[in-house]
């Protein structure tokens, strides 16, 4: 879970939230989030390095258009950061943080 960084992680999510995500819709949701343009050399290579983790599943929907789908050791990682997450923030914190936004 630590060996990737908040941009990977970013990632997973946006391909877990999408259906039938494909490299566009994913650079489209991530600059949605973050807020600025993000470069095709920053995102495919991310991509890549989580396709060689074994996270995500690449496919092929085109020539040129792939798709990505989260592996179970993809979907596994998700869910264990939230349980960490969550062991951290007590519902104490979580309703503060809330409040202020």
């Amino acid at each position: 879970m630590f060996e990737l960084t908040g941009f990977q992680r970013d990632l997973l999510y946006i391909i877990a939230s999408l259906d039938g995500a494909h490299g566009l819709g994913i650079k489209n949701e991530i600059e949605t989030v973050y807020e600025i343009d993000v470069n095709p050399s920053r995102l495919y290579p991310n991509l890549d390095t989580l396709v060689t983790k074994g996270l995500v599943e690449k496919g092929r929907i085109d020539d040129r258009t792939n798709s990505y789908d989260l592996t179970e050791q993809g979907l596994q990682l998700i869910a264990t950061r939230r349980e960490w997450e969550d062991e951290l923030l007590s519902a104490e914190i979580i309703q503060e943080i809330t409040a202020k936004a």
